[in-house]
């Protein structure tokens, strides 16, 4: 039967779709080197010359517990800086628990021996605290620790160091309830009587580690930005590693990526701002951008300042950041669609509070949305069924002889009216919205340790006990059952056809739960429309 055939086609599609996405992965093509946009292959191993190397004079080893950091406390975060340059050295998620059930935060960033993940920012050029030979400066503090209070909406943190010749900076983080940025601000006074220069750097450095992910589960690490002409590219460590980034634009943006979270620094929109790429010592790839160049003069002050992200992929903050920022949760080519679908799935959860039943909603909607060609579909179908004897006849008078067979096939559709690929078109729908929702579900940190029912308590893992893709199975079993082979069928294509339960089974074993909850509430709604139809078709075949 063409439903057999159609199964085919949903598992061709799908294993190409996942062997496609796989082979991106590995083998994405390097960025082109130009003399514009890559620096030269004798400068791509260096740290950018007027970027200082050194992350600050405390010893790395064990530096998120040193005394000497200052840490901050808010509602969403827990930071801590080294007055050594003023860097971030480390950043838990206090609502983003390290794992299920645990009480631990999430820790975004850190810095040890064997892994470093800092965010850095700076003053460079003629009036700078910061270069490539002096080193980093050291900012004194009124106190160590800092808390967000009940009541207070906002914190600010200052840091301040008085050059030799009398110039103040003092360098303020500011960080607000409820939110994951946190606002760099540089004030420069100049009491000396020369002419000061200054350009502002933020970058973010982490060592470089090995692809994560799997082709199931293809989730990026690694760095990206965002430029006037490029909405959106990733830069991967390797890419890193071969060719420094360097790129002149308005505003932008650049970031470190990985699953459910991101770093990244967001310079003034409208500042003419260079962005990089380098690596550092012991193995550290660096993204990061230089800010537009300012004249102080004697006597006058200036303010240089750029945001700072670290947190969830949360859309609606990342866009107000920036209008593209909310592209680092990324949905491939099927952005579009994926869109709507995740703006769907929050206005469900919203109603239901439960993530699971917000998955099965929208099953219900894509298929309640796709009901008149799935009616379309079965009614072929039944045509088909229907000419399951003639279609035998045809098998036992031409034999092997396949043109033949071919052509009184044809015949015999066209003489019955039915159109043997009729039930296609539903199927060929449903892939994109299904590989849409593949990347909602994959990508969506509200569906982290999200819990459904029973014994499914976070969604975007596999299911522990492998109970949904068993069930996913027994159901594509139920609806073959539902369609007898075709006698016209290859046999190599018919045992194909019996096997691809249990190769889909075997597929979505590793697959997050909440797609295969959407598959299975799928299959079975499926089910459901089928024996409707099937039912109505048949009223209507008795009353004739």
């Amino acid at each position: 039967m063409e439903s057999q055939r159609n199964l085919l086609l949903v598992g061709l599609l799908f294993v190409s779709f996942l062997l496609w996405q796989q082979w991106q992965t590995d083998n994405n093509p390097q960025p082109a080197a130009t003399t514009s946009s890559v620096s030269s292959p004798a400068s791509s191993h260096t740290q950018s010359a007027d970027v200082p190397e050194a992350d600050g004079t405390l010893p790395s080893s064990a530096v998120t517990n040193t005394t000497d950091l200052l840490t901050v406390k808010t509602d969403q975060l827990d930071i801590k800086i080294n007055p050594v340059g003023g860097d971030i050295v480390y950043a838990a998620l206090i609502a983003h628990k390290l794992e299920e059930g645990s009480d631990k935060p999430f820790v975004i960033m850190s810095q040890d021996n064997q892994f470093t993940y800092i965010a850095q920012s700076g003053l460079i050029g003629k009036g700078g605290i910061d270069s490539a030979k002096s080193g980093r400066a050291k900012f004194s503090v009124e106190k160590s620790d800092y808390t967000l209070a009940d009541g207070q909406d906002t914190l600010t943190v200052p840091l301040t160091y008085v050059a030799n010749n009398g110039v103040k900076y003092v360098k303020t983080f500011t960080f607000t309830r409820g939110k994951f940025n946190v606002g760099v601000d540089y004030n420069i006074n100049n009491t000396s009587s020369e002419n000061l220069q200054v350009q502002m750097y933020g970058q973010i450095k982490e060592t470089i580690k090995p692809h994560e992910g799997s082709m199931m589960m293809p989730t990026y690490r690694g760095a990206a930005y965002s430029t006037q002409d490029t909405r959106y590219e990733k830069y991967k460590f390797d890419e890193i590693a071969k060719n420094d980034l360097k790129e002149s634009t308005l505003g932008g943006w650049v970031a470190m990526l990985q699953h459910y979270f991101v770093s990244a620094w967001i310079p003034p929109a409208n500042d003419k701002n260079s962005i990089y790429t380098s690596v550092s010592a012991g193995g550290k790839a660096n993204i990061g951008f230089k800010g537009a160049s300012y004249d102080v003069a004697p006597g006058a002050s200036q303010s240089i300042k750029a945001e700072f992200y670290v947190g969830p992929k949360d859309q609606k903050a990342l866009s107000a950041l920036s209008p593209t920022l909310n592209l680092v949760v990324d949905y491939g080519f099927l952005w579009w669609l994926a869109i709507p679908i995740h703006w769907l799935l929050l206005k469900f959860h919203m109603l239901v509070a439960n993530w699971g039943i917000a998955i099965i909603l929208i099953t219900l909607v894509v298929r309640g949305a796709l009901y008149p060609l799935t009616k379309k579909q079965y009614t072929s179908m039944a045509k088909m069924r229907d000419l399951q004897p003639k279609l035998a006849q045809l098998k036992e008078r031409h034999g092997d002889d396949r043109q033949k067979m071919g052509q009184a096939m044809m015949e015999l559709y066209k003489k019955e009216k039915v159109n043997p690929m009729g039930g296609c078109l539903p199927i060929l729908l449903q892939m994109p919205i299904f590989i849409a929702l593949y990347w909602v579900l994959l990508e969506s940190y509200e569906l982290r340790h999200a819990p459904f029912m029973l014994w499914i308590t976070d969604l975007s893992v596999q299911d522990p006990y492998y109970i949904l893709p068993l069930l996913m199975g027994g159901s594509m079993w139920l609806m073959q059952r539902m369609q007898p082979m075709s006698p016209t069928m290859d046999p190599m294509q018919m045992k194909m056809m019996q096997w691809m339960p249990v190769v889909f089974t075997v597929f979505f074993l590793w697959f997050p739960a909440g797609l295969v909850l959407y598959w299975l509430v799928g299959n079975l709604v499926a089910i459901t429309q089928q024996k409707i139809i099937y039912a109505g078709l048949e009223k209507k075949k008795a009353e004739k």
